[in-house]
C-alpha cells in the first residue's frame, strides 16, 4: 500500500468520525432521563445508537473502500488483509447514564498491523489520529506523552472487564497502589489510552480488552512516544488481550507492577 493510499483513509476515517459523532451528540441529547438502557451482559451496556452509529461508520466506509473488510463491535464483520476495526462508542455505560465520556474509535489494519488511529471524543470535540511513522495529534496539534518517569507521580487508569473476576481486578488495584501511583477508572478504554497519548494520564491497563476498543489508541500512545505491550500477539485482533500503554520511562514498573508482559 503506498503512503498516498494511507493517507487518504486516514482523511477519510476522520470525516467520517467527524460525522458519526454529530449522530451520537445528537442522539445523547435526546435520550430520554428515564431510558433504560439494555444489557449484553452483566455491567455491559447496549443502547441503540451503538448500532446506528456503526451502520453510519460501515456503510462510509464501504462506499470508499470496497475492497476493504470491516469489523465493529455490535454487528461484527471480516477479517482480511486491510480491515477496518471500529467501536462506534465506547463508553456505552456513561452514554446509557448521561455521562458525557464516551468515543468513536476507527482502526486500520494491514497484515496484522495498525496503521491509522482515529479516535473522537464526541463531547469534547476532540479528534485524535495517528498515522504509523507520522506521529499522533489533537485537533491537528501534535501530541506527546508526559514522559513521567516515578510511579509515585504517576496517574494509572485501570479499566474493568466483566470477562473476569472482580479478585483479579481488585488485585491489581492493590499492586498499583503499592507501587505508589494514583489509580483511577472513567469508564472508556479509547479514551484513557488517547489521554496517555496526550500526557494528561501516566498509563492506561486492562487484563482484557477487545481490539475494536484498543487498537486505534495503541497506535496514537506509540506515535505520541509512549510504550505498549504487544496487543496483537496471538490472536489478540480477534479474541483480544491484556493490554498496557505509558510512558515509555514507566514500562519497567508498570510490567511489574501489573503482570502484563511485555513483548519477547
Amino acid at each position: 500500500m503506498t503512503r498516498d493510499g494511507l493517507e487518504t483513509r486516514l482523511a477519510a476515517a476522520c470525516a467520517i468520525a467527524r460525522e458519526a459523532s454529530m449522530l451520537a451528540r445528537r442522539r445523547f441529547h435526546e435520550r430520554p432521563r428515564s431510558q433504560l438502557p439494555d444489557f449484553k451482559g452483566h455491567q455491559d451496556f447496549l443502547t441503540v445508537t451503538d448500532a446506528e452509529v456503526e451502520e453510519l461508520i460501515r456503510t462510509r466506509l464501504h462506499g470508499l473502500f470496497p475492497d476493504d473488510a470491516f469489523f465493529g463491535e455490535e454487528g461484527g464483520g471480516s477479517f482480511a488483509r486491510d480491515v477496518w476495526v471500529v467501536d462506534p462508542i465506547d463508553g456505552t455505560a456513561n452514554f446509557a447514564r448521561g455521562i458525557p465520556h464516551f468515543a468513536i474509535s476507527i482502526a486500520f489494519v494491514r497484515d496484522n498491523r495498525v496503521e491509522i488511529g482515529v479516535i473522537y471524543d464526541v463531547m469534547q470535540d476532540e479528534l485524535y489520529t495517528a498515522l504509523r511513522g507520522a506521529g499522533a495529534s489533537l485537533n491537528g496539534l501534535p501530541i506527546r506523552t508526559s514522559g513521567l518517569a516515578e510511579i509515585q507521580h504517576a496517574t494509572v487508569e485501570a479499566g474493568w472487564s466483566p470477562r473476569l473476576t472482580h479478585e483479579v481486578y481488585v488485585d491489581l488495584v492493590k499492586n498499583l497502589k503499592a507501587a505508589g501511583a494514583n489509580v483511577r477508572r472513567a469508564g472508556s478504554g479509547t479514551l484513557g489510552l488517547a489521554y496517555v497519548a496526550d500526557g494528561r494520564i501516566d498509563a492506561y491497563c486492562e487484563l482484557h480488552i477487545n481490539s475494536w476498543d484498543a487498537l486505534a489508541g495503541l497506535l496514537i500512545v506509540e506515535e505520541a512516544g509512549g510504550w505498549t505491550n504487544d496487543f496483537l500477539a496471538g490472536d489478540g485482533l480477534r479474541n483480544g488481550n491484556p493490554v498496557l500503554a505509558c510512558t515509555a520511562e514507566l514500562a519497567d514498573r508498570l510490567v511489574a507492577a501489573t503482570g502484563i508482559a511485555k513483548a519477547p
